[in-house]
């Protein structure tokens, strides 16, 4: 059963911009991307929107729903009243491109600071070998389809542009600790967690994890284990020693720091 719903999309570019009344008809089971499209399609053809699998996978329709950083393929209708006013805007963490598309080249730049996976020699059959519950630890890191409403919802980021250079942000903690626990991995990066990454700059308010479409218990599971590993290397009263007398530069797991 159909009916008239209203909604409030944002409309403007980098100089400003105004939210727009839209009343569009739509059907049971619809998200709020169909209504998107039909309002693209029936009163406002120039409105831009990125969108592309509509399955929750690619992360590319990422928006803040009634002031709700969610992805619009994945936000039923049906969550809403069918008097209720649906209002769409942009991410309110990275600059308007224009309407809904926003810059998120800030997540791309973090990236490309995170020094890569570096797997030792290979084992003399030409193979290298994991324990299986070290294989299982970092299956959901890798569900993180980089929708980036996590980045987006985080408070050090948003409304504080200033803290941007020294911040990476909860999706490349979920990086920092995916690589830190691998153990073939031969970098040692906490000490570049906590310094150019920021990793101090979170306060574990969970924000992040509330709002992640893949359901990533990125605080519990990533943020806060890599604090305590980044604390464990610190503080370690034999680390500490040998940084000072020049005689030691790897970890106990023979990592060497980057």
């Amino acid at each position: 059963m159909g009916y008239r719903l209203k909604m409030r999309i944002w409309r403007g570019d980098q100089s400003g911009g105004d939210l727009g009344d839209y009343e569009v008809e739509v059907s049971e089971g619809e998200v709020v991307l169909d209504a998107i499209h039909r309002v693209q399609a029936t009163q406002a053809g120039d409105l831009a929107v990125r969108w592309n699998c509509k399955a929750g996978k690619c992360g590319s329709c990422s928006a803040e729903i009634n002031g709700r950083p969610r992805l619009m393929c994945m936000t039923r209708l049906s969550d809403f009243d069918p008097v209720e006013t649906v209002t769409v805007t942009p991410m309110r963490s990275f600059p308007v491109i224009r309407d809904l598309v926003t810059d998120v080249s800030f997540n791309y730049e973090k990236a490309s600071e995170l020094p890569s996976f570096a797997p030792p020699p290979r084992d003399a059959d030409g193979k290298r070998r994991m324990a299986q519950v070290d294989v299982e630890r970092g299956q959901e890191f890798h569900k993180c389809i980089e929708c980036f409403l996590c980045q987006n919802t985080c408070h050090v980021v948003r409304g504080h542009e200033e803290n941007k250079p020294a911040f990476a942000g909860p999706r490349f903690f979920l990086r920092y600790a995916e690589l830190d626990m691998h153990p073939l991995d031969t970098h040692d990066r906490r000490q570049l967690a906590q310094g150019a990454a920021g990793l101090g700059m979170c306060n574990i308010t969970k924000c992040c994890t509330e709002v992640c479409p893949e359901n990533i218990k990125i605080t519990d599971n990533a943020i806060i284990p890599m604090k305590e590993r980044v604390v464990d290397r610190k503080f370690d009263p034999l680390v500490w020693l040998g940084s000072k007398i020049g005689l030691r530069n790897r970890d106990n797991d023979g990592r060497t720091e980057v």
